[in-house]
């Protein structure tokens, strides 16, 4: 299932996603995953479950290769050229002069923030996660690149039937697919359904669109 998380700036939405990823734990109530109190569950399983591209991805000053792969062994190249091809990112790798040995620099120096993205979208898809986070996963790319990756990942999710998405996003035209909208106002969920649906209601989700608060 793929589902959207929409609301206005600080409503919310990425702290969500910091809670599944436990970079901090609930302080009153409780957080289930499929009726486990995650902070029963081990927390490196818990993670190792879980595929976060942010709109400020983590880059490690390492090569391209070292980066999309990084965390797991003996990965192949051919694995991390298909990875980097499904993100649209290969055939500007494949220019450089040191291609995937090429150094990213401290944070990604080197890389525009589309770049960086789309080899954290690279890194994602090799680990085949059960769970995807995306935090503005494309909020740095040209609507060429956005849309192309919106495909890929639409095919990630078509691959594994079991796979979840929470997907945050000010664009329309990334979260009116989903399967299911939440809308998110002082941290909590105040409506949802399907994009047909919630412009039916006329309800917040509606008033976000007519404020233009979408793209």
């Amino acid at each position: 299932q793929r589902v959207a998380l929409v609301g206005t700036s600080g409503c919310g939405k990425s702290t969500i996603i910091q809670l599944l990823e436990r970079f901090y734990d609930v302080t009153s109530g409780q957080l289930l995953l499929d009726g486990v109190d995650i902070r029963q569950l081990n927390i490196h399983w818990v993670r190792s479950r879980l595929g976060l591209v942010s709109q400020e991805p983590v880059m490690f000053d390492l090569t391209i290769a070292e980066n999309i792969a990084y965390g797991l062994e003996n990965v192949l190249i051919e694995d991390i050229i298909n990875a980097a091809s499904r993100a649209n990112i290969h055939q500007f790798i494949h220019q450089l002069p040191q291609g995937y040995e090429t150094k990213v620099g401290l944070k990604g120096t080197f890389l525009s923030g589309g770049e960086k993205q789309r080899i954290a979208i690279a890194r994602v898809l090799i680990r085949q996660p059960k769970v995807l986070l995306l935090d503005e996963a494309t909020s740095a790319m040209d609507s060429h690149n956005e849309h192309l990756i919106q495909e890929t990942l639409e095919q990630a999710q078509a691959e594994d039937s079991s796979r979840t998405s929470l997907i945050i996003a000010h664009r329309l035209s990334t979260v009116r697919l989903c399967d299911s909208i939440c809308v998110l106002d002082k941290g909590h969920i105040v409506e949802s359904g399907t994009h047909t649906e919630l412009i039916k209601r006329r309800g917040a989700y509606y008033k976000i669109l007519a404020q233009n608060n979408f793209q």
